[in-house]
């Protein structure tokens, strides 16, 4: 087969998607050969808008099964490479990488940077960059219900795509709640083991500030074997030491964080958590600050010594700069150093 002859497709699958496909599409369309969109029982003008901006739209019976419909997407758009990617992503650069791929045999699994937008604080939002295999060769297919996989023996390499997703801002929330609940329940009655989906579930219950029902999960996936080779196991870490925190179980934080030292070593994102940590069990015991209140200093200068990682997985912006450095310098503050924590925070402004 000649350069010429090798195409890409995107692979969509959307319901009640009429207000963001557009962006999705007018995005990549330049960079692919075809754009094919499973609809799977949009109520809204899904069908219309993908059509108007130039995809080819096919209906698939929804079914509680993600692998499904994305193998029946797959199987109606053949291609040398699959870009797989949601209604609510849009690709933010790397569209000439793309098309690179016309001169690439498809021998290899292609990651790209998925920029997660969420609410911080009200009027300001967060990224936390997950790296996820969604540039796929043509025969590759998924298993999995939900957070479903693709499933191959291939070598995975990095490619220069960066995607953003706005799926978990607080105004789509409530629209996505429960569903992916229901269906991660469903896996993990089938696979009660399965590390993977006990991370999931626990991260739909943290987005959802239910802590207690996300500990149970988290605590799960770490009494898994194996739990903690796995490259998100960092991000669980984190997500974890959150979840005890605001459960007031801050000595059982401390317990698991000690055993995670050397395995958060160089995460902006475990220090940050464990800063935050100490911070909050500070002001419980305020006859223990003296003693805490520099561990956390240390904790968020450390941050800053490692600087930004989104090469991790579930890295989140600005934990190893200006969050991190708003941080401690409410600390300096807080010890009369007003003079170095305006230091700190000059040196990292907020963007």
């Amino acid at each position: 087969m000649s350069v010429a002859d090798r195409r890409i497709a995107l692979v969509v699958i959307a319901r009640d998607e009429g207000r963001r496909i557009a962006r999705l599409l007018d995005s990549v369309r330049p960079w692919v050969d075809e754009m094919l969109v499973l609809d799977t029982g949009s109520r809204d003008d899904t069908v219309r808008v993908a059509s108007a901006h130039g995809a080819r739209v096919e209906h698939f019976a929804w079914c509680d099964d993600f692998s499904a419909a994305r193998n029946q997407a797959l199987a109606l758009a053949p291609a040398d490479w699959h870009l797989v990617l949601d209604a609510d992503e849009w690709l933010i650069a790397g569209g000439e990488a793309l098309r690179a791929l016309r001169a690439a045999p498809p021998d290899f699994v292609g990651a790209l940077q998925l920029r997660d937008r969420f609410d911080q604080s009200p009027g300001r939002q967060a990224e936390a960059i997950t790296w996820l295999s969604r540039v796929l060769p043509g025969a590759v297919r998924y298993a999995g219900r939900v957070h479903e996989q693709p499933l191959h023996d291939l070598p995975v390499r990095r490619l220069p795509l960066v995607v953003g997703h706005d799926g978990y801002v607080s105004e789509r929330l409530a629209d996505k709640r429960g569903r992916n609940r229901r269906l991660l329940e469903q896996a993990l009655a089938e696979a009660p083991k399965d590390a993977y989906l006990c991370y999931q579930l626990g991260k739909d219950f943290a987005v959802y500030d239910e802590h207690a029902a996300a500990e149970v999960a988290f605590e799960r996936a770490c009494q898994q074997p194996g739990a903690a080779a796995a490259p998100w196991w960092l991000d669980l870490v984190a997500r974890r030491l959150f979840a005890l925190k605001c459960l007031g179980r801050h000595a059982d934080a401390v317990d698991f964080a000690q055993t995670q030292m050397e395995a958060g070593a160089e995460s902006p994102d475990f220090f940050f958590a464990l800063g935050d940590l100490l911070l909050d069990l500070a002001a419980t015991r305020p006859e223990q600050a003296g003693e805490l209140l520099p561990m956390a200093e240390a904790a968020w200068r450390r941050c800053l010594e490692l600087g930004e990682r989104s090469d991790q997985v579930g890295a989140v912006a600005g934990r190893g700069s200006f969050l991190a450095a708003h941080n401690l310098a409410v600390v300096l503050e807080g010890t009369d150093r007003a003079a170095e924590a305006e230091a700190v925070r000059a040196a990292h402004p907020w963007p």
